[in-house]
């Protein structure tokens, strides 16, 4: 405990949240100046105890939102899609009128976008806003967090990660009936135009860099711009910490790889949205074992930590040749464990090259000057309709990467083959595109401090100086 008088309450919503957070030193930080409580999901009792062991620790308890509430919030999301109409919202509402199958299925679509068809202007979305805030008010059905906060007394509650977060809903809106002040930090590049809308609004915004800054003041013309700090992503942090590098040779010991031959990397994403890549990965591990002159090199799976299905189960078994390494993330709550901080970075340090589908391994290579390739091609003779992953390349987030050539796309396995042979051969050729990319959309947060900035700005914000620096907080 501290002496500052001051309060910050930090809500961790999500197993990713604890990473960005607690593992980066973030809330070490601020409970070196200010007293802290944390209010967090559970995803083990080992997780549990060393919370526990660190800060004053509640669970982040959520209770299902009325029927009434959780309507409006649905029209509402649609309304804002309607009106932000991004390549991802308009794959969004494509890809729902392609899910509703039945007649009834088909009849409640309909229903829906009646619904929120009048309301898809920007004054339509405000006013459609302002009824959801009331009708949770109306149809509250927990007065949990509003006893915690008259008893805490806190000068900030903050929501460390705005998407996905509905379990912290009912806590953020609570601190706002009771006028304390709320802050969240914009969790990915890609959630402003392919997520829905924020909810609830906040009194403050961190955001990992000026183009996301400028989209949320775009989007939500309420937000003002003395209401948004830039801060960096404390996601990426551990990158440049060299206390989390490992040798290749204790590397490659940690995957079953053989130092001597070069790695090719592939991270995979989410089954639903990437259907058939069991099958890509499968051509590409053929495409890679015929490389002879490189060694050839090794093929390294990183699969979806957020990917439960199983389906590259067959593939571990039918092909030895491929390197499947178990990522250490407790499945609850989609939470990393400590562990991962280190395997990431490190895969990200020793391989030659990486393949994926549109995905944020991609920044990451570039932020290790490694060749990222990115398969805009469909599974080869497998029908995904109504997917198309060349389709991802057009999303408002992502094409900015693909115009500044920091990254090159493959339309087909035999653009593949080319595009990795140079990879292998001359990895330096776009070079001065990832660097000018990266110093064009992170500045210079990408240093290993963007937690220390987010805490400084969280005490900024409570009225409290930071006290002490911050270092990573092993918890394992």
């Amino acid at each position: 405990m501290t002496n500052s008088g001051t309060r910050i309450v930090a809500l961790l919503p999500r197993g990713e949240a604890i990473r960005n957070f607690v593992y980066s030193g973030a809330l070490d930080t601020i409970a070196a100046s200010a007293d802290l409580t944390v209010l967090s999901v559970i995803p083990s009792q080992e997780l549990r105890q060393a919370l526990a062991s660190r800060y004053e620790m509640l669970p982040l308890n959520y209770k299902r939102e009325r029927y009434a509430v959780s309507i409006i919030r649905e029209v509402l999301d649609m309304a804002h899609g309607r009106r932000l109409w991004s390549k991802a919202a308009q794959e969004r509402w494509y890809l729902r009128d392609q899910e509703a199958k039945g007649a009834g299925e088909r009849f409640k679509r309909r229903l829906k976008k009646a619904a929120c068809y009048p309301f898809t202007a920007t004054a339509g979305v405000e006013l459609l806003s302002t009824i959801e805030r009331k009708a949770s008010r109306w149809f509250c059905n927990t007065d949990e967090f509003l006893r915690l906060y008259s008893e805490l007394k806190p000068s900030l509650v903050f929501n460390a990660s705005h998407v996905h977060s509905s379990n912290a809903v009912q806590a953020v809106q609570a601190a706002q009936w009771l006028g304390i002040p709320t802050a969240t930090f914009i969790f990915s590049w890609d959630n402003l135009t392919s997520q829905g809308r924020i909810l609830p609004p906040y009194d403050h915004y961190l955001v990992w860099n000026e183009e996301i800054r400028r989209q949320l003041l775009r989007i939500y013309p309420k937000i003002r711009a003395g209401q948004v700090t830039v801060t960096g992503t404390p996601q990426f942090d551990f990158h440049f910490r060299p206390e989390f590098y490992w040798t290749r040779e204790q590397f490659c010991g940690r995957v079953g790889a053989d130092p001597s031959r070069p790695i090719i990397v592939y991270s995979t994403g989410m089954a639903n949205h990437m259907p058939g890549e069991d099958r890509i990965v499968e051509r590409i591990a053929d495409m890679v074992a015929g490389m002879r002159e490189f060694g050839p090199p090794q093929l390294l799976v990183r699969v979806y930590p957020k990917d439960l299905t199983g389906r590259f189960e067959w593939l571990k078994q039918k092909r030895k040749d491929i390197l499947f390494p178990a990522i250490p993330w407790e499945p609850a709550f989609l939470t990393p464990k400590y562990e991962d901080l280190y395997l990431l970075t490190n895969t990200l340090r020793h391989c030659a090259a990486g393949i994926n589908i549109a995905s944020t391994i991609a920044l990451e290579l570039c932020m290790f000057d490694k060749p990222a390739l990115n398969v805009a091609y469909d599974p080869p003779g497998m029908n995904i309709h109504p997917i198309s992953f060349p389709r991802y390349y057009e999303f408002d987030h992502y094409k900015p990467v693909v115009d500044s050539g920091a990254v090159e796309l493959a339309r087909s396995e035999n653009e593949l083959r080319p595009l990795l042979n140079r990879a292998m051969k001359a990895p330096e050729t776009r070079s001065p595109q990832r660097r000018a990319f990266l110093t064009k959309m992170f500045g210079d947060t990408l240093d290993g401090r963007s937690g220390q900035r987010t805490a400084e700005a969280l005490l900024a914000l409570a009225g409290v100086p930071a006290a002490a620096p911050m270092t990573a907080a092993a918890l394992q």
